[in-house]
C-alpha cells in the first residue's frame, strides 16, 4: 500500500490535492481513499490530508504516521511542524519551493533519505502563471507524477477534469503539466550530476 501525507495551510487546496490523487489512482484501476485532518479550521492554519493507494480494498481509516510520500504545499511549515515525522527511509518528498533542500535548511535531513527522491518545484509560481491564484495543489500532483511514477500525468489530468470544469480545469491541467516537465528536468539534472 502506498501512503501519502500532504501538508499545507487552509486555503491552499490540501484536501482537494488528496482527493485528486485518489481519483487519479482510481482512474488507473487502483483502490484509493482520501481524507483530511483539521486542527483549527481557518485560512492559513496548518492542514494535513492523507491518501492511500493499493491494488486491494483499503480497510485502514486512521491517519498516516509512516508515509511513503510527503507533499509539502507550504514551505513555511518546514520549521514549524515536523512534516518529516515517520517518513520511510526510501520515501519521496516533494516541496513547493524554488529553493533546494540545502537552501531550505534541510541539508542534514536530506542526508538521511535517497537524494534522487527529494525534489522541490516552484508550484505557487506555476499556479499564479496558469491559474492566477496561489493554489499549488494540482501543480504538485503533476510534479509528483514525474517524481515517483506512481500515477501518470494522464491520470492526474483526468482527475483535474473530473473535479473542475471549463477554464479552471484547463488552467490547472496546464499548471500540472508544466510542473511535470520541471520535475522531469530536475531529476535528469540530478541523475547526470551523480553520473559525473
Amino acid at each position: 500500500m502506498l501512503q501519502v501525507r500532504i501538508h499545507g495551510r487552509g486555503g491552499q487546496g490540501v484536501v482537494t490535492a488528496a482527493e485528486l490523487l485518489a481519483v487519479a489512482a482510481f482512474e488507473q484501476g487502483r483502490h484509493a481513499q482520501a481524507f483530511p485532518s483539521f486542527g483549527s479550521e481557518r485560512t492559513g492554519a496548518p492542514v494535513v490530508a492523507f491518501c492511500r493507494i493499493d491494488e486491494r480494498d483499503i480497510r485502514l481509516r486512521e491517519p498516516i504516521v509512516e508515509p511513503d510520500v510527503l507533499i509539502v504545499q507550504d514551505p513555511t511549515l518546514l520549521h514549524q511542524v515536523d512534516v518529516f515525522q515517520g517518513l520511510k527511509p526510501d520515501g519521496w518528498v516533494l516541496i513547493n519551493s524554488r529553493k533546494t533542500f540545502d537552501g531550505l535548511g534541510l541539508a542534514d535531513l536530506a542526508k538521511r533519505f535517497r537524494h534522487e527522491r527529494l525534489i522541490t518545484v516552484p508550484a505557487t509560481e506555476i499556479a499564479m502563471k496558469h491559474v492566477g491564484r496561489p493554489v499549488p495543489n494540482a501543480v504538485l500532483l503533476g510534479g509528483f507524477a514525474a517524481l515517483a511514477g506512481l500515477v501518470t500525468l494522464d491520470a492526474v489530468v483526468h482527475a483535474i477534469r473530473h473535479t473542475f470544469s471549463g477554464p479552471v480545469a484547463e488552467a490547472n491541467v496546464a499548471a500540472a503539466t508544466e510542473a511535470h516537465e520541471v520535475v522531469r528536468r530536475e531529476m535528469k539534472e540530478l541523475s547526470d550530476a551523480q553520473a559525473d
